[in-house]
């Protein structure tokens, strides 16, 4: 009896101990509540910009990768700018990262940038390269759409998804619930941010490595 006692503890312990590093895998690096990590990269006019000039600003970070079918989307049914667009009239700062490596999937240049800007009439407050990564990891985006916020604070207060429709058809946009939006509008407001954790979808971030 005592044997089987112990057998059916330490499984347990095991089991749990699976499930806590499968949780752990699973979440992004950087916490809700947490200090945004800084960083400082080069827009498309060769300008540094660093999260630290825009203190005591709402902030949206967004991963993209223009080839990615659920970046296209978002940009080709014009959701992603009208976000853009009403938020930084509100005073939002709003920075579009790409962190696709040199020769990957998505990389630009600074001039193909600026075209694909125009093109889609996008209006982020400053679209960053990020080719080595190293911002892209530093807040463990995973996905291109992968979206986090910022609040005046400097914490993070939203990580995941757009919104909760994982399909890659444009017409999914259409009822889908924007958890940005719903963030964003909390946090104009100072009100508390009531799903402030979903999990992002969409293409891998093309890392350099």
């Amino acid at each position: 009896m005592r044997r089987f006692v112990l057998t059916v503890f330490f499984l347990t312990v095991f089991f749990l101990s699976s499930i806590l590093s499968f949780a752990s895998a699973t979440q992004a690096e950087v916490q809700i509540g947490a200090s945004a990590p800084q960083f400082t990269a080069s827009d498309v006019h060769g300008v540094n910009q660093s999260l630290d000039q825009y203190k005591g600003k709402i902030i949206v970070l967004e991963w993209t990768n223009p080839e990615c079918p659920y970046v296209v989307k978002h940009y080709q049914t014009g959701n992603m700018q009208q976000l853009q667009k009403k938020y930084v009239g509100l005073g939002v700062v709003w920075l579009t990262i790409n962190s696709s490596g040199e020769n990957k999937q998505g990389n630009l240049s600074t001039e193909e940038a600026k075209n694909y800007l125009s093109e889609k009439a996008a209006v982020p407050t400053a679209y960053l390269f990020d080719p080595s990564g190293t911002i892209g990891k530093s807040y463990g985006a995973k996905t291109t759409p992968h979206m986090f916020i910022i609040n005046s604070a400097g914490t993070v207060a939203y990580a995941g998804a757009i919104d909760d429709n994982s399909s890659s058809r444009h017409s999914s946009v259409e009822n889908a619930r924007n958890f940005v939006a719903e963030a964003l509008d909390a946090l104009l407001a100072d009100q508390p941010v009531q799903t402030a954790s979903t999990k992002a979808y969409g293409c891998s971030v093309k890392y350099s490595s």
